[in-house]
């Protein structure tokens, strides 16, 4: 099965998902949406309004804002995948809870597995706090960590620029440097391709 059948298939199983009361009030679970190439991955926090309404992520005003900021940085809103650490909206667009954030676990990791991104960007404390434990956004938004085996950048969620304007030069800047991250990242991993080509191809060793 190919990396796209395999996101059906995972999306397939979270809109049948019924590990937590989420399900019982959800018009529509929000898998996620982006190619299973993607070479950045977006989680954000939970599905708001249109996004129960649409099944989509991000659609609303903060998503207006994402294409702005990815835009803005050079990257393609159809070349990342956008998903988020819950797939079913909390209701009132309360904060996510531990339950549901284990029920939805299983499902991240899969979708993480199956893309394999160059780099995961957390948008907002819910979907850092996957990855960094008791730190405040304010002190590690926009600079990149290797977290078990990830490279991960947390950011400011976009809905926070809306409700604090003196956020959104922050969050711009933050994701102005994403490119320029996909790049090196890009090269250390061609760099250690070359170096295991060389290491496993016989008739690269020079002998004296």
């Amino acid at each position: 099965m190919g990396a796209e059948d395999e996101l059906i298939k995972i999306a397939q199983e979270i809109q049948h998902c019924q590990k937590c009361d989420l399900s019982h009030s959800r018009k529509n679970a929000v898998p996620g949406k982006g190619p299973a190439s993607a070479e950045i991955m977006l989680i954000g926090e939970g599905p708001g309004h249109h996004e129960n309404e649409q099944g989509l992520p991000f659609v609303g005003a903060s998503g207006k804002f994402l294409t702005q900021l990815l835009t803005n940085g050079g990257i393609p809103r159809d070349t990342v995948f956008i998903t988020n650490v819950v797939k079913c909206r909390p209701p009132g667009n309360r904060d996510p809870q531990e339950q549901e954030l284990q029920a939805c676990g299983a499902f991240l990791d899969k979708q993480i597995e199956v893309i394999n991104p160059l780099i995961i960007v957390t948008l907002g404390r819910f979907s850092m706090a996957r990855y960094f434990k008791n730190v405040r956004i304010s002190k590690i938004h926009g600079n990149a960590s290797w977290k078990n085996g990830r490279l991960i950048v947390p950011i400011y969620h976009p809905a926070a620029a809306l409700h604090q304007p003196g956020l959104r030069p922050v969050i711009l800047e933050d994701f102005s440097r994403l490119k320029s991250m996909i790049m090196k990242e890009k090269e250390k991993r061609a760099a250690e391709l070359k170096e295991k080509t060389n290491q496993d191809d016989p008739t690269q060793l020079r002998f004296f």
